[in-house]
């Protein structure tokens, strides 16, 4: 082949590479804003009664990356406040709920019961739908919107989309397989699951 030949090849290629380099970078970036965004999660959740309005800000934050808009640290603290100022009350009752499932469980575990096994069934079932449609909900929080039709939509959501819903009970089960090998890891794999929910809140 010619040189002038060879030339314009190398030409057309490196635009091709370049672009390819850039997305790979992009990718990366996206992941390692995914992991950072799952400790300010951690860290906002810390008083418990802030775990589902931290999943919104971290939602909220990582939709603005996707989307190319900026926003950091101050950003995500402003949907925290937001959100805990519009929803103080859906992580405690989020919590009471899942707490009665677990002694609904624990009971029909007991063989106290007849039919124990399928009442064990049903609570397990009815946790994970429960944690879905929390998350589903967080992840479709907007600033200024309210959090009881939000849920009710994501309680739709959560029985009409089944592929949506077995990926983020994926989410959850690789969150509780990361604690339970490197927990320390735990904490950024949050992000990953909040991601996980703005990647399901997409496919409406």
């Amino acid at each position: 082949m010619s040189a002038p030949a060879t030339t314009r090849v190398r030409a057309r290629t490196r635009p091709a590479a370049v672009r390819r380099r850039t997305e790979r970078l992009a990718r990366f970036a996206l992941f390692a804003e995914c992991l950072l965004t799952g400790v300010w999660i951690a860290l906002a959740a810390l008083p418990l009664v802030t775990l589902v309005p931290a999943f919104a800000a971290g939602c909220a934050h990582l939709r603005r990356q996707t989307e190319d808009r900026r926003g950091g640290l101050r950003e995500f603290t402003g949907d925290l406040r937001e959100a805990v100022r519009t929803g103080p009350l859906v992580s405690p009752l989020t919590g009471a709920a899942l707490v009665l499932l677990a002694l609904d469980l624990r009971i029909a575990r007991s063989g106290l019961l007849p039919g124990g096994r399928l009442l064990a069934a049903v609570s397990a079932l009815c946790a994970l739908a429960l944690a879905v449609a929390v998350l589903r909900t967080a992840a479709a929080w907007r600033p200024g919107a309210r959090w009881v039709p939000l849920l009710r939509a994501a309680v739709r959501r959560t029985a009409t989309d089944p592929a949506g819903s077995l990926l983020l009970v994926g989410g959850f089960a690789a969150v509780a397989l990361t604690a339970w090998q490197l927990p320390p890891l735990a904490v950024p794999a949050l992000g990953a699951l909040a991601a996980a929910a703005v990647v399901t809140d997409r496919r409406r």
